[in-house]
């Protein structure tokens, strides 16, 4: 029995010894440190500089995850949270994401029928060598709401710059009904990676709001320059 359980423990040394990161990739440094190669200083981001870092991923990305809940009426889902992937595009300045609804998809039903709706988005980062958990996420909490027929014109060239064969459902399309609207942005939750090295929790809505467009264009997510972030 001592051989078998020295050999347990040998064995389970071995394993966990096999996931630990190696000296070729340690475990990821601070935002700070990777700013300034020649401070030593360690500061997690602010409030502030996390609502820059939120509206530059705002920014850079185009998919999010709706999430609504399914109507009490419904006899099988009522109640039930569903997530699903949709385009949207940063066409304004105040932070609210531009979306096309289809009135025939799943987020927008429940909507229709009195549901709240969160848009969750994440960094993707170029490099192959990151770590999804280092990396920041966010949810934006709001509700929709529907464009002008002025508004929607406004928003066209934007959104199908980043979405090209949005063209095929645009308003007045003979395949599906479809809207413009924005996610009024109410709440922000905030993920910056890992605790010890990022904030974590809600962003006010006004240092969302208040985010400039200079400081948007000035801010560098990981990733998005060739050095290495392990």
């Amino acid at each position: 029995m001592r051989l078998i359980g020295a050999f347990l423990l040998l064995l389970a040394s071995s394993s966990t010894a096999s996931i630990l990161p190696s000296a070729e990739y340690p475990l990821p440094r601070p935002f700070s440190e990777l700013a300034d190669e020649s401070t030593l200083s360690f500061r997690i981001p602010s409030v502030h500089d996390s609502a820059v870092q939120a509206r530059r991923i705002l920014r850079k990305e185009s998919i999010g995850t709706l999430s609504t809940v399914f109507p009490s009426s419904s006899p099988t889902l009522g109640g039930a949270p569903i997530g699903l992937m949709d385009y949207y595009a940063d066409c304004e300045d105040d932070g609210n994401p531009t979306i096309l609804a289809l009135s025939i998809a799943t987020s927008f039903k429940n909507v229709a029928a009195g549901s709240n709706i969160t848009m969750s988005l994440r960094w993707h980062p170029n490099l192959k060598k990151y770590g999804a958990a280092s990396m920041p996420r966010f949810s934006l909490v709001g509700h929709l709401e529907t464009m002008s027929a002025k508004e929607g014109s406004s928003v066209v060239k934007c959104f199908t710059k980043a979405h090209p064969d949005a063209v095929w459902w645009l308003p007045g399309n003979r395949i599906h009904e479809s809207y413009w609207t924005r996610l009024v942005v109410d709440e922000i939750y905030w993920i910056g990676g890992f605790g010890d090295r990022a904030y974590i929790g809600w962003i006010p809505v006004e240092e969302w709001k208040n985010v400039t467009k200079e400081e948007i264009n000035d801010c560098t997510l990981p990733g998005e320059k060739s050095w290495s972030f392990w």
